[in-house]
């Protein structure tokens, strides 16, 4: 019988599935998106039943859009939105409440508190991360703090907690399996990526019993399998990564320098540093992937708002109907009218770390068109990306060759100016799923349908390639200006008022 991967992803706005053969052709697809709720500025959160339940359905059509018999899926992968946090009991299967979003900032107040108490120091040194409300091991101290009866169900031991991809593998296996991989622990300020284990001394600090937290696998075995109910049949259940460091993966940058950026929700940009976590300044150290016994660790920096801001502009001012039609409108201008937007709608990342930051309009005047502000949009994107590049080239010490890309954002005007503000190629390769290849790779991986890292290395080909070519007195202004905006909009709210 011939043998196919079944790839499941859980991005913030998507979720989707995909079957892929062993050429790593695609066979099928589905997806649907899934609801936010926003109660209260900076709070997102999204209901966790949701995702379990859009999730297995996208999966059961992609299986029978693709004809394929649940028998003959060798294993299945899951890449995941990485720092939404969620909590259930394990005796009823429930959650306690909403899943919060990785870009909610309610913990924005607990973040100072560590700061002020000084261990941004420690945290930084043990995890790789800054303390940013972001992480979702703040996420959960606020659930078993603010959730009625959670601080006494974690004491009987009846409570569970996970990010996204611990949930679907819960639900996948009817709760018979409580795991995380390397790659989400580590994005959690609970993990130390050195010793590849929870932090005693943190959950200490973080008041978190451990016996809540999901055990911690590598990013390719077999974990266990989808309970027979679902599907017909047990299938193993054998990659599970975190959507930026899956398509880090998927873009088969698997040697010590090669970066992938990914523009969906956030732009978020990954540089593979090696066996070695790097030291940095303003970026995260964190672990990329652990495949055959080897642990992988990357850069990253993430710029919060890229979707989110196009999906500002759709169904808040409407200026679009959808994504595809954001270059459409952008077209109808030569450049930005001198229009710069900083899109920190859930504050600034990387390199900066403010998030008391919002976002802003600057240069706006009687002239400004909608496509001004349409080109502005996407050039926000790429210039919020080309900050964390040029950290990422000092903290690493490394020149980079090209970039490669994937997200459900990119185009062809997107491309180039990220071409031209950074002076280096960008490609983008023929197939741009590439996160669920990535985790479609590791489950294929851990039972044999692929032999090695080697054989799926050449899967992976460039479809097109955008060089620089915009004038350098340009490209000097541009940067001039955005790096003005961005300095005015920093601090914009005050902790008080949070």
């Amino acid at each position: 019988m011939k043998k196919y991967v079944l790839s499941l992803i859980q991005g913030t706005s998507l979720s989707q599935a995909f079957i892929f053969d062993k050429s790593g052709i695609l066979v099928s697809s589905a997806g649907k998106e899934i609801e936010q709720f926003f109660p209260k500025t900076s709070l997102a959160e999204q209901d966790a039943r949701e995702i379990w339940y859009i999730l297995a359905s996208v999966a059961e059509e992609a299986i029978a859009k693709s004809g394929v018999q649940p028998e003959a899926i060798a294993s299945i992968g899951i890449s995941n939105q990485r720092e939404t946090a969620i909590v259930w009991n394990k005796e009823t299967g429930q959650p306690l409440g909403r899943a919060i979003v990785w870009h909610d900032k309610r913990t924005m107040k607990f973040c100072e508190e560590l700061k002020a108490k000084g261990y941004q120091p420690l945290i930084k040194e043990k995890t790789g991360l800054q303390i940013d409300a972001i992480f979702s091991g703040t996420k959960l101290k606020w659930m078993l703090d603010y959730y009625e009866g959670a601080r006494e169900l974690a004491e009987a031991g009846k409570l569970a907690f996970g990010t996204v991809d611990s949930w679907l593998v819960w639900k996948l296996t009817k709760g018979k399996v409580h795991v995380t991989d390397v790659s989400n622990a580590s994005r959690t300020m609970l993990f130390n990526i050195h010793k590849l284990q929870w932090d005693k001394e943190l959950l200490e600090i973080f008041n978190i019993p451990e016996d809540i937290l999901p055990e911690v696998k590598s990013s390719s075995e077999v974990y266990g399998y989808t309970d027979k109910s679902l599907f017909g049949t047990n299938i193993p259940i054998a990659g599970i990564c975190g959507d930026q460091q899956a398509s880090l993966f998927g873009q088969m940058c698997l040697e010590r320098g090669m970066v992938e950026n990914t523009y969906n929700t956030g732009s978020f940009m990954l540089m593979n540093v090696g066996d070695k976590p790097v030291s940095t300044n303003n970026l995260l150290s964190t672990v990329a992937w652990q495949v055959g016994g080897h642990t992988t660790y990357a850069l990253e920096g993430s710029a919060f708002a890229g979707g989110t801001i196009i999906q500002w502009l759709r169904d808040v001012l409407g200026l679009i109907n959808s994504d595809k039609e954001l270059e459409q409108l952008a077209r109808t201008e030569a450049d930005n009218g001198g229009v710069y937007i900083v899109p920190a709608l859930s504050g600034l990342g990387a390199p900066y770390w403010d998030q008391y930051a919002r976002g802003t309009f600057w240069g706006l005047n009687m002239g400004t068109t909608t496509g001004n502000i349409a080109r502005a949009v996407i050039e926000s994107i790429a210039l919020s990306a080309a900050d964390v590049l040029h950290t990422m080239e000092k903290d690493s010490g490394l020149k980079l060759s090209e970039i490669r890309v994937s997200g459900r954002l990119i185009n062809d005007m997107l491309l180039q100016f990220q071409a031209d503000i950074l002076n280096v190629p960008i490609v983008q390769p023929a197939n741009i799923e590439t996160a669920a290849l990535g985790s479609a790779y590791m489950a294929g991986l851990a039972v044999g349908f692929w032999d090695s890292i080697d054989e799926v290395k050449q899967h992976w080909e460039a479809a097109r390639t955008y060089n620089a070519g915009m004038d350098s007195s340009k490209v000097y202004k541009i940067k001039k200006y955005w790096s003005k905006a961005v300095l005015k909009s920093q601090k914009w709210l005050d902790p008080e008022d949070q």
